[in-house]
């Protein structure tokens, strides 16, 4: 949650993928990011519901997508649903969205269960990072 006072922020991030959507949740006070949750529905409403449940309860007031890229940063062919997810997330909540490349994300994630939690852990953590350092986080 947005903690005003103490100058914090929540954020979400979306590891997107056609069989399953990794999330993870971080705050700017501590700077971390922890696995929350993996959506394994393919019905984009059921989807969307259930992205709704979870920004209902944990009220992020960013959310981050992962947008994946070849090694030598040139768009991957996917990188163009999760625009599109992105997209839909900002049109649907309301909230600012930023795409973040994702090389390597899941690649890093140990090699348990939920590996697509795991990897928008990593991803949100990386953004984390970049900002208690100041530096833009966009990837575009």
């Amino acid at each position: 949650m947005h903690d005003p006072a103490r100058g914090g922020e929540s954020l979400m991030a979306f590891d997107f993928g056609e069989r399953r959507i990794g999330v993870a949740l971080g705050n700017t006070i501590t700077g971390g990011a922890r696995p929350l949750a993996v959506i394994e529905q393919t019905r984009r409403e059921v989807r969307f519901s259930e992205i709704a449940a979870l920004i209902e309860a944990w009220q992020p007031t960013r959310l981050v997508v992962g947008q994946p890229r070849f090694p030598d940063g040139a768009d991957h062919p996917f990188a163009a649903r999760c625009r599109r997810f992105a997209n839909q997330l900002q049109g649907r909540f309301g909230l600012a969205v930023e795409l973040v490349d994702e090389r390597w994300t899941s690649a890093l994630a140990p090699g348990r269960d939920p590996v697509d939690a795991e990897a928008a852990a990593i991803l949100l953590q990386a953004v984390l990072d970049t900002l208690s350092s100041h530096a833009p986080i966009h990837s575009n």
